[in-house]
This record gives C-alpha cells, sequence and structure tokens, in this order.
C-alpha cells in the first residue's frame, strides 16, 4: 500500500513539475510575445509621428505656395504692362529714322499729320468698316491686314499709342487660324468700339 502512494506521490509531484514547467515555458513566450507587442507599437508611434511631422511640413509649404500667389499676380501683371511699354519701343525704334550705331544719331520727332482732324476720322472710318463687314470675313490673313494698316496710321496720327500693342495681340491671336469663329468677332466688335473711345 505504501509503493502505491508513493508512486502517486512521485507521479504527482512529477506532474506538478511538467505542469510548473510548461507554465514558466508559456509565460516566457508569453512575456517574449508582449515585448514583441511594445516593440511594434513603439515602431509604429514613431512611424506616426514622422508621418504627422512630414505632413505638417508639408502643410506649412502649402500655406507658403498660397501667400506667394498674390505676389505671382503682381509679377504677371507687371510682366504684361512691360510687354507692351517694349512692343511700344519697338513701334517707335522700327518706324524712327534714327541710326543706332552712328553716333551722331539725333533722336527726331515722330512726323505727325498737319491734318489731326482729318487722321483721327480717317482712322475711326476704318475702324467702323471692319467692325461693319467682319460678320463676312472668314479669312483672319483679311482682318490681320486691316489691323496693321490702322495700326500704321494710328502710328502716324499719335506717334505711338497704348492701344498698338493691343491691336498686335489681337492681330497675333488670329495668326493661324482657319477661319474666324462667332466669339472672335464679337470680341472684335467689342474691342473696336474700345480702341476707338481710347483715340
Amino acid at each position: 500500500m505504501e509503493d502505491k502512494d508513493d508512486l502517486f506521490k512521485e507521479n504527482t509531484v512529477k506532474s506538478i513539475k511538467e505542469a510548473n514547467e510548461k507554465i514558466e515555458k508559456f509565460a516566457s513566450i508569453l512575456e517574449k510575445f508582449g515585448l514583441d507587442i511594445i516593440t511594434k507599437m513603439g515602431q509604429t508611434n514613431l512611424k506616426i509621428t514622422m508621418l504627422t511631422d512630414k505632413i505638417n511640413e508639408l502643410s506649412k509649404a502649402t500655406l507658403d505656395i498660397k501667400s506667394l500667389a498674390p505676389q505671382l499676380k503682381n509679377v504677371i501683371e507687371n510682366q504684361k504692362i512691360l510687354e507692351a511699354e517694349l512692343d511700344l519701343i519697338r513701334s517707335l525704334i522700327q518706324r524712327s529714322e534714327i541710326s543706332l550705331l552712328s553716333r551722331d544719331a539725333k533722336s527726331e520727332e515722330v512726323e505727325r499729320d498737319v491734318s489731326a482732324t482729318d487722321k483721327k476720322e480717317s482712322i475711326i472710318e476704318k475702324f467702323n468698316i471692319l467692325k461693319n463687314d467682319i460678320d463676312d470675313i472668314e479669312d483672319p490673313e483679311v482682318v490681320i491686314e486691316q489691323l496693321e494698316n490702322i495700326k500704321e496710321d494710328i502710328f502716324i496720327f499719335k506717334g505711338g499709342h497704348r492701344i498698338l500693342y493691343e491691336i498686335s495681340q489681337f492681330g497675333k491671336m488670329l495668326i493661324g487660324l482657319e477661319d474666324i469663329s462667332d466669339d472672335v468677332k464679337v470680341s472684335l466688335k467689342e474691342k473696336i468700339v474700345f480702341w476707338i473711345n481710347k483715340l
């Protein structure tokens, strides 16, 4: 009977030891798993922090770019004004008889027509003819030629004028078109009224 009790005790002790070893192994696995989770969470937090910083930097850069928009608009507007002035200067140089290479070059006044009133009326008449005929004109070259002709008359009459640039720009817009759209015709009519008022 004692042998059975001893054997039972031995088996119980053995089972408890095995159970303790398994529990220790399991606890070790759990501990390692917990440490891995904590490490991964730390890495994830670090990545989230880095991404948040990058998003903040991007947001600041976006705000900086948006704040540059008004300045960029001013630059573009100033560029248009400069282009207009340069076009006027080019026109003056082309029309004048000044020799840029000669040391004795003297600035000459642009000759104006003595009959200024007649010249102005002639220009207005050419504008009105173009405005009235534009609906029947399909070939852009015809309009470009008439605008160039009017431009020359304005130059002779005024010796240079701001609308010369606008007329040039409108002519350039027509270059390469196969025909003139209705929108362009309406726009030209409006421009002609504006140009006549500016003479």
